[in-house]
């Protein structure tokens, strides 16, 4: 190859890379989630098709009947053609995936359904009594089974559930806390023997804690039937409650947080009231709201403990009381349809307690950790300038500055102070 030949051959052009159609456009994200359009074909045509299949098989094929019969057949055919077209287009673990889908949707629409029907119904048979004051403001001392809706009311119960659910919380919210505390931060032999009997005990029956405050309350000790035994007895039931959904909170809390305010010195119980429990608040206002959500709605214990009664009573020491699911049974039970009427109405004022209970306890226990509402933020802001301020005091020149007549005065003179020291008396020299 001569001299020419190789210049021209080094100095050839070198080719361009081809081009697609595609490098000029810009990056799309992927769908991961979400409904798509074959998604929902697939669906559409797997009910049409599990329809179809269950109407020609108890029709035609075999001599099936009963609706419950053909809902769980035609569910089950269109879960079974649900999963052969979506294995048309995805892979096994796909296909899975969309079928579990399903059915979690199915469970949770089953769930939200029957909520939505046994609310809907008790407010529907409860109309009736709802609309008048005075099934609020009265009692049913003065009032009959054959008297109308416009006499009577549920005041007695409403006072009596408020006042026995009360007493029921200061008992139970400062045990269970404390109790959930212990299991979680002193580990042993005994806190397992203890979350044992608390796991016992949350499947302890309402009777059985009922007839034990009989018994020893009223029977031994001699007291009287009376709210304050009533609200015993519902502690009894809500107190297991609280403590293991406490304690399963109170799990929760990471370790390090706890770690890290011990490394800075902080004492156990300064560690617990002011890391661990606000962390866990959020969760701690849910183990109070089910432990209440257990205890509002007994009835056999209150009726062993506090007896019945038709008058309204403001003593919990003394005296019957009734409470509002006892009511509900009294009056429901009844064959007149204002009776009947005023049970329903009493369930419906029974579950918008529980919702304004559950609503105090969401306020009070706030967000999850980490999530603030505006107040939080704001007074977080105003804790965080307080200590920026104090730090920079804290650095001031100023305070390098002390008394020469402090016994802790420091021996060095600070830079730039126009103080000068005392030489004191030389020798020989008096004060």
């Amino acid at each position: 190859m001569t001299v020419v030949e190789e210049t021209v051959e080094q100095t050839a052009p070198v080719p361009a890379p081809v081009v697609t159609e595609s490098a000029g456009l810009p990056d799309r994200p992927r769908r991961i989630g979400g409904p798509t359009r074959s998604g929902v074909l697939s669906l559409i045509g797997a009910a049409v098709s599990g329809f179809c299949l269950t109407v020609l098989l108890f029709g035609e094929l075999a001599s099936f009947s009963g609706a419950l019969g053909f809902t769980v057949t035609a569910y089950l055919a269109f879960l079974a053609v649900y999963a052969v077209l979506t294995g048309l287009e995805e892979d096994g673990q796909a296909v899975r995936d969309r079928v579990m889908t399903v059915v979690l949707w199915t469970a949770a629409t089953l769930l939200f359904s029957g909520l939505v029907l046994v609310i809907g119904f008790t407010a529907w048979r409860g109309h009736e009594a709802l609309p008048y004051g005075n099934f609020f403001t009265q009692d049913m001392q003065e009032a009959g089974p054959l008297d109308p809706i416009t006499r009577g009311g549920i005041a007695h119960a409403m006072l009596g559930t408020l006042i026995m659910i009360a007493i029921a919380l200061s008992i139970t919210v400062p045990l269970g806390l404390a109790c959930a505390v212990y299991l979680n931060q002193i580990p042993g032999r005994f806190s397992r023997f203890v979350r044992t009997i608390v796991e016992a005990m949350t499947a302890l029956p309402s009777i059985v804690a009922g007839l034990m405050v009989y018994a020893t309350w009223i029977l031994i000790l001699g007291m009287p039937k009376s709210g304050l035994a009533a609200a015993f007895a519902i502690s009894v039931m809500m107190l297991p409650i609280v403590i293991r959904a406490a304690d399963v909170v109170l799990r929760l809390v990471p370790g390090t947080l706890t770690e890290a305010a011990e490394a800075l010195g902080a004492p156990r119980w300064r560690t617990v009231w002011h890391v661990v429990l606000p962390t866990a608040r959020s969760g701690l206002a849910t183990a109070v709201i089910l432990g209440t959500a257990r205890g509002i709605g007994e009835t056999s214990p209150v009726l062993l403990t506090a007896g019945f009664t038709a008058a309204l009573n403001t003593d919990p020491t003394s005296g019957p009381m009734i409470s509002l699911p006892l009511a509900v049974f009294n009056f429901v039970k009844s064959p007149q349809p204002a009776m009947i009427a005023r049970g329903f109405g009493a369930a419906a004022v029974l579950m918008a307690l529980v919702l304004v209970l559950f609503a105090i306890a969401r306020v009070i226990g706030g967000r999850g950790p980490g999530h603030q509402n505006r107040r939080q933020a704001r007074r977080t802001a105003r804790a965080s300038r307080r200590d920026v301020d104090r730090f920079a005091q804290l650095h001031a020149p100023g305070l390098m500055l002390f008394d020469a007549t402090s016994p802790h005065a420091p021996s060095a003179k600070p830079s730039g102070s126009s103080i000068e020291e005392d030489p004191g008396p030389k020798p020989g020299e008096t004060d």
